[in-house]
Formats: structure tokens, C-alpha cells, sequence
């Protein structure tokens, strides 16, 4: 179960990554950074977590996204509905994804 929720992660970061392209939000700056800083965390941390098997990377990727969904305000971009309504989705799911890993047991798959 923790391998499917790691590639949920994956796929989710993933897409805040390409977010600004797929919805055309690359000329808003804070918008753009955002979904990419965000978006790239996510991504990186959930690979690292498919080969590591810890926790810490679930936990980081739970703060990154909680960060994440306040970014419309801070980046002053909340006015954009297609960039905020995305991080604002997108990050909730992550952060649940991310507690829900942390909290799943961790499966040992070496040979006996």
C-alpha cells in the first residue's frame, strides 16, 4: 500500500510541476514558481521515498504541500482560478496522501 501511495505522490507532484503549461499559467511568475518549487519537492521526495522506506520524506512532502496550499496568498496569485484552485486541490490530496504514508506500514520485500 505505502509503494501505491508513494507513486500517487509521484504522479501528483508531477503535475503541479507541468501545471503551468498544461493551464497556462507561465507569464504569472508567482503562480509559475510556485506549482514548479512545490510541484518539484513533491516529485523528488516521493521518488526518494519509493527506494528509502522511511517516513521523514512523507512528513516533508505533508509540510511542503500544507506550504503549497497557502502560496496562492503569499505569491499573491489567488486571483488566478486555475493556478489556485489547482494548488489548492492538488496540495490537499497530497497532504493526505503524504499523512496516510507516513502511517502506513512499510513492507519488506527481501528474500527469506
Amino acid at each position: 500500500m505505502k509503494n501505491t501511495l508513494e507513486w500517487t505522490n509521484v504522479i501528483l507532484g508531477g503535475w503541479l510541476f507541468l501545471a503551468p503549461w498544461i493551464f497556462g499559467f507561465t507569464g504569472n511568475a508567482g503562480a509559475a514558481w510556485s506549482a514548479w518549487i512545490i510541484g518539484g519537492i513533491v516529485l523528488v521526495l516521493a521518488i526518494w521515498a519509493l527506494y528509502d522506506k522511511g517516513v521523514w520524506e512523507d512528513w516533508t512532502n505533508a509540510v511542503v504541500a500544507a506550504i503549497g496550499f497557502f502560496t496562492p496568498w503569499f505569491a499573491h496569485y489567488a486571483s488566478n482560478a486555475s493556478a489556485s484552485w489547482n494548488m489548492w486541490i492538488v496540495s490537499l490530496i497530497i497532504f493526505v496522501v503524504a499523512l496516510w504514508a507516513a502511517y502506513s506500514p512499510t513492507t519488506n520485500k527481501t528474500a527469506a
